[in-house]
């Protein structure tokens, strides 16, 4: 079995150019989107269509046993040289202790002409080195994570398929589609596709985007706190009514509103002590565009109002967790009372 290599993506990406792939792969990590991408490259290398039926075999969590995959395992490739078998949502680490051991057998000695592949993507990958048989086993095969992208390398990926569409986007909207979208490669890729189809022009605009683009929870929180310091407080209210229609739970619009007003609280104080925009990245683990987004509006607000509605969402959270009061109205009331204390600077 091949030694886990120092950049597993690295090295699967030189497999996949070199029809090179190992016996035991294993993939997990945040990024479903290059998973399921990667997933479906190896099985087309090593897969021919025409005799899928014979050289391909997935098991899951219903079909799943020891038997079902040494079975697999051993099947003879018809008509090609390689098998793919695909174990996908299992954690072999929660079976009894005779099937473990059974495993860490078994996936030591795979056959030369067949490549496994175990994917998580809902089921949490948490390897036990008290099993050592097991871990040892699959600690052998290249473990692949699939991580979010960085803000740089997802602008970069944005302008790349627009651009295989026959379509341009700049830089800053490429950035603003991401902060959107929440940085989801899976999100991006069908509102990409929407965005081209609406567009009527060669050069994506600001309009095209919002007009098919549905921006995830925190997008909106940020354009509703944007709008506040803009001093367009019908606008705000706006569109925490348009989260509601859209079934946000008031809860977790309030945690966003709060995490989004602790940025801007820091984002002030660095602004206040000549930082930029690079440190609050450091802090929060920002991307470059959405770091640059909270300076410009935390420069809105005085320092007096990010504290005042730090304290309004700490009321606001403490009355929807020990009231009978509607959450939704509680949310409208503290929009309100942050549009009053922007008034009153």
């Amino acid at each position: 079995m091949a030694k886990q290599a120092d950049d597993p993506l690295r090295s699967l990406k030189k497999a996949l150019r070199d029809n090179t792939p190992v016996r035991l792969y294993l993939f997990y990590g945040e990024e479903v989107f290059l998973l399921r991408h990667y997933l479906d490259r190896l099985k087309k290398l090593v897969v021919d269509p025409a005799a899928e039926d014979f050289n391909f075999h997935k098991l899951t969590g219903e079909t799943f046993s020891c038997q079902a995959l040494q079975d697999a395992l051993e099947a003879l490739p018809m008509m090609a040289e390689r098998t793919f078998v695909w174990v996908d949502e299992v954690d072999l680490f929660k079976l009894p202790e005779s099937d473990r051991n059974f495993l860490g057998d078994l996936l030591s000695d795979i056959p030369d002409y067949c490549t496994l592949v175990l994917t998580y993507e809902t089921v949490a990958w948490k390897p036990d080195k008290r099993q050592k048989k097991l871990y040892n086993a699959l600690a052998a095969g290249e473990i692949v994570v699939f991580s979010r992208q960085s803000q740089h390398d997802l602008i970069a990926w944005v302008g790349r398929h627009f651009a295989a569409r026959g379509k341009r986007i700049s830089t800053d909207l490429a950035g603003y589609l991401v902060d959107l979208t929440g940085g989801s490669m899976t999100l991006l890729a069908g509102e990409i596709e929407k965005i081209a189809a609406y567009s009527g022009a060669e050069e994506i605009v600001k309009s095209d985007i919002d007009a098919v683009t549905e921006p995830v929870l925190e997008a909106v929180v940020f354009q509703m706190t944007d709008l506040l310091g803009q001093g367009d407080y019908g606008a705000a209210l706006t569109k925490l009514r348009t989260l509601l229609q859209m079934q946000q739970e008031p809860l977790a619009i309030l945690g966003a509103v709060g995490t989004h007003f602790r940025r801007l609280g820091a984002a002030r104080t660095l602004l206040d002590r000549g930082m930029g925009s690079g440190e609050l990245q450091r802090l929060y683990g920002m991307g470059d565009y959405p770091a640059r987004k909270t300076m410009a509006a935390a420069g809105k607000f005085s320092p007096a109002f990010c504290a005042k509605a730090a304290e309004l969402v700490m009321e606001t959270d403490y009355q929807m967790k020990t009231s009978f009061d509607d959450p939704e109205r509680l949310l409208e009331l503290l929009i309100l009372r942050l549009a009053r204390e922007g008034k009153n600077g």
